[in-house]
């Protein structure tokens, strides 16, 4: 927890800046793939999931330890051979998680967010799911269990893994020549985000291609068939953690509302996006059929809100940055309080972004909540050590940021009755 939490304190800064580099660079050409309020969604995103992680919200029903120490045939020496078949595992594990995400109703829940953007850019590979509090699917792991790769070097492994995968998020880099037929490359990868119906469903594989060309869920990039980004669904919010469970709700919804009861249970290990009949007649919800005649979540923004929302990031990225490195000086419970805060204000944050008329009430919650735990602590959780006056420095933070709630949404309001 403490270790990959360090890990974060290095990673973060960096996607940071490659995002705004891609951001800029777009500005800089003229194209711009890099909306500002869709990129503040997608680092909120990653936000929420990695707070997630470092504080342990989530357990495994079977433990990879566990196989190693039942299934093991050899132990292979510590050696680079060992990090390569870790490597390889994990890669093999991943193509087939990610394929049953995308094919099996409640398993998509766990992922939606990460195409929910209708842009195809750096950020968007930060979009990533809080959704999933137990992990099943350990026992894809086995094949390294069976040649006894220790827990420890999977845990090392891991997180470099997952963070390769970053660069890949992105329409800067057309087609890479040989490296088409080895790894994953952008072109393969937004084939997987397009929802056009050419590429949908495709290219499940995370760092080598190799896997979906081995079982047949291979499309190449097509000249003619430009890629469209997002969910056939849309979500229509820039909040990330209301994507997070909007599939599940529509899930429970429907499970609810349909008079089959054999519905009610097949529901959830259908194919992604199957409805019980009866409810898809009565309640029909919003589904892209022509990918190239729909309009993309764009709300009005204005430039006074766009400014703050970014200033907002840099606040939160400051409160992150500080759990991340004292979460062993902070410990327990006091490491839960500073998450549910950082998810109460990206949760206000983001409906504040959505331009919601009452976003200044979930605001106050975080204000409050901060000066319950400023009090509470006495040092906003030992804050003092390295800022002096942090808790003045905290206290007016949540004041002024409260103040501007109330200022955007009174504009808003203001903007709806002279329509």
């Amino acid at each position: 927890m403490e270790t990959y939490g360090r890990i974060l304190l290095i990673a973060m800064p960096v996607f940071l800046l490659l995002v705004l580099l891609e951001k800029w660079y777009g500005w800089k050409t003229g194209r711009v793939w890099v909306r500002s309020m869709d990129m503040i969604s997608s680092l909120t995103s990653g936000v929420t999931n990695v707070t997630k992680d470092v504080l342990g919200l989530s357990i495994g029903i079977l433990s990879y330890q566990w196989m190693v120490s039942h299934f093991a045939i050899i132990h292979i020496q510590q050696s680079i051979l060992l990090y390569i078949i870790a490597f390889l595992a994990l890669d093999f594990s991943g193509y087939w998680i990610h394929r049953i995400q995308h094919t099996t109703n409640i398993f998509w829940n766990a992922h939606i967010i990460h195409h929910s953007s209708e842009e195809f850019n750096l950020a968007c590979a930060l979009r990533q799911s809080i959704s999933v509090f137990i992990h099943l699917f350990t026992f894809f792991l086995i094949p390294a269990a069976i040649l006894g790769v220790p827990s420890e070097v999977i845990a090392i492994v891991a997180p470099l893994h997952l963070f390769i995968q970053f660069w890949y998020h992105t329409v800067l880099i057309k087609k890479m020549g040989f490296l088409e037929k080895i790894i994953v490359t952008p072109s393969h990868h937004r084939v997987h985000h397009a929802i056009n119906p050419e590429y949908i469903d495709k290219n499940y594989s995370q760092v080598f291609i190799i896997w979906d060309k081995l079982f047949g869920t291979f499309q190449e990039e097509l000249v003619e068939v430009p890629a469209v980004y997002g969910i056939t669904r849309p979500a229509a919010t820039w909040n990330p953690i209301k994507i997070n469970f909007q599939h599940l709700f529509l899930l429970i919804r429907d499970a609810w509302r349909t008079k089959n009861i054999g519905d009610k249970f097949r529901i959830w290990f259908m194919p992604t996006g199957w409805r019980p009949a009866d409810v898809d007649a009565n309640y029909p919800v919003n589904k892209i059929d022509n990918v190239f005649d729909y309009k993309k979540f764009d709300p009005t923004s204005s430039y006074g809100l766009r400014t703050w929302s970014f200033i907002q990031l840099l606040f939160l990225m400051f409160f992150v940055g500080h759990l991340f490195g004292n979460i062993a000086t902070i410990g327990s419970p006091g490491m839960f309080q500073y998450g549910l805060f950082i998810f109460i204000y990206i949760y206000a944050m983001t409906e504040l972004m959505d331009k919601n008329p009452i976003a200044y009430v979930w605001e106050g919650l975080k204000c409050l909540s901060g000066l319950y735990f400023l009090s509470v602590t006495g040092n906003w959780f030992g804050a003092d050590k390295y800022i002096p006056f942090a808790n003045y420095l905290v206290q007016g933070y949540l004041i002024i940021s409260f103040i501007a709630s109330i200022y955007f949404t009174t504009l808003k309001k203001r903007e709806l009755a002279t329509l």
